[in-house]
């Protein structure tokens, strides 16, 4: 990054949700901000308010766990893609842009998905938080209760589907997809990881397919 190109040695940074794509908040960074970031792998930026550095959840908690970082082609401006841990904005919302939840655009299925997963995965690590909660019960009941479960659903989607029962299927299907969720969280690992190996996997094919 070129910060010398910056009267005041700050370039802007784009944060943006590296599951779901949405843009999340812009701040800026200086060298220090950055080298920070890179080193924690917490987004950290220069607060120009408080003339200190800052990192991004210090406070509340929610922090920005940094997947990727891509300058821009005049090495003045930065995106870093990261996980949230929590809303970003100090709001309680997901984004510090104004976003249309309450007109009529649905959010992207992707995007609901990824919010079900960060649920999940705070079930995980906060069980207590919510004494009634169906996932942290499957948590507490261990990875063999949870694979089961995940068979169980399996089952049903494949007869409903066989049956050609399509609102059945809805239904088993979003089962089977919330349990399989709590059984990769269950198994340290997440959906950005199952995506790779479908990248690698794509790729390989299309490399395949040119090459013929």
């Amino acid at each position: 990054m070129d910060f010398a190109k910056m009267p005041d040695g700050l370039i802007p940074v784009i944060v943006q949700d590296a599951h779901t794509g949405q843009v999340l908040m812009l701040g800026y960074q200086n060298e220090e901000a950055r080298r920070v970031t890179q080193q924690t792998g917490r987004v950290t930026f220069y607060s120009r308010s408080k003339q200190r550095l800052w990192t991004k959840g210090e406070t509340s908690g929610h922090y920005l766990t940094v997947v990727s970082e891509h300058p821009d082609c005049d090495q003045d401006a930065l995106l870093i893609r990261a996980i949230p841990d929590g809303p970003t904005c100090h709001r309680g919302t997901t984004s510090c842009f104004e976003q249309p939840d309450q007109m009529a655009y649905p959010a992207p299925a992707v995007s609901f998905v990824a919010e079900l997963e960060r649920l999940v995965q705070r079930r995980q690590q906060f069980p207590d938080e919510d004494p009634n909660s169906y996932t942290a019960s499957l948590f507490r009941k261990g990875l063999p209760k949870i694979a089961q479960k995940v068979g169980e659903e399996a089952v049903e989607t494949v007869i409903d589907a066989v049956a050609g029962n399509r609102e059945g299927l809805q239904g088993e299907a979003a089962d089977l997809l919330y349990h399989l969720l709590v059984l990769l969280t269950a198994s340290g690992l997440s959906l950005e990881d199952v995506v790779q190996v479908l990248r690698q996997r794509h790729t390989t094919i299309a490399s395949g397919l040119r090459r013929e």
